[in-house]
């Protein structure tokens, strides 16, 4: 009775817990939908509006009607470059992945750290140099420069993601399909990578929320307004020194996220066995 009382009380704290946590933590995904609704003069009102008593939905009809701060066009390059940095990132770390993994060869061990130490340094300090050589190279201003510099920052932890899904698959099976005939690259096409899609996917989400989010890269590298991507875009249309436009920043964040939230829905299955498959080895 003891026993089962006991057990009550810690269902009850387990259970104020959790509600605790997830007020605090989807209460500012609601704050930005409810925004959104609400009109410029609302979102300052005192005491604050949990939901808008003047419900509109003019500041997403703004978002499709303004022209100088064009919201749809930084969406198509942002979609363009994140998607790109995903192609790339994910077929470099797979080959890469996989070679560090199965291929003895000299300095292997020395790559590998030298891929690991790339990510000790700071986006913020590449900034300078990179802009110089894209400078020279006429990489300014283009998908292929941004989606460059992306895959740049995003390809260390992609090979390494991968390295480590390729360890936890036994090399006798590799080993097995040579023997029937196989070669190494379709022992690897045919065995290895059905086994290692969980992680190719995670690396993939990954490359895509790195890309999607930058910040400091497109406000660097791109100086035209026609091919900025959202997050500095987002600054442009609705940032000013006298003024911000927070219900139509509101209503631009809640269609920003719409494509993250799908992505997650659709490979939640596969994004858990990516974080968690690699950890295990054999």
């Amino acid at each position: 009775m003891i026993k089962r009382g006991f057990s009550l009380i810690w269902s009850f704290i387990l259970a104020i817990v959790l509600g605790v946590t997830l007020v605090w933590t989807l209460f500012p995904i609601y704050w930005m939908i409810s925004t959104s609704f609400k009109t410029n003069m609302d979102v300052f009102k005192m005491p604050l509006d949990l939901w808008p008593k003047e419900f509109t939905i003019q500041s997403y009809i703004n978002l499709i009607t303004n022209d100088i701060t064009p919201i749809g066009k930084f969406f198509i390059n942002s979609v363009i470059t994140s998607l790109g940095t995903v192609l790339i990132a994910v077929i470099l770390a797979t080959f890469a992945g996989y070679a560090l993994s199965r291929l003895n060869f000299k300095y292997r061990k020395s790559i590998l750290m030298g891929i690991l130490t790339t990510q000790m340094f700071p986006l913020v300090v590449l900034l300078i140099p990179l802009y110089i050589l894209y400078v020279k190279t006429n990489l300014l201003n283009t998908y292929t420069g941004l989606i460059l510099a992306f895959t740049s920052f995003t390809l260390p932890f992609g090979i390494w993601m991968i390295k480590g899904f390729v360890d936890s698959v036994p090399v006798e099976i590799e080993e097995a399909a040579m023997v029937d005939g196989c070669t190494r690259f379709q022992s690897m096409r045919l065995v290895v990578f059905p086994l290692i899609i969980p992680g190719v996917v995670a690396t993939g989400v990954f490359a895509f929320l790195d890309a999607w989010n930058n910040l400091l890269f497109p406000l660097t590298l791109i100086n035209e307004v026609a091919m900025k991507t959202l997050p500095p875009g987002m600054i442009l249309a609705f940032g000013g020194e006298f003024k911000h436009d927070w219900s139509g920043m509101m209503a631009a964040s809640v269609i920003v996220s719409i494509p993250v939230i799908v992505i997650f829905i659709v490979i939640q299955r596969y994004l858990v066995q990516g974080l968690t498959g690699g950890a295990v080895k054999g």
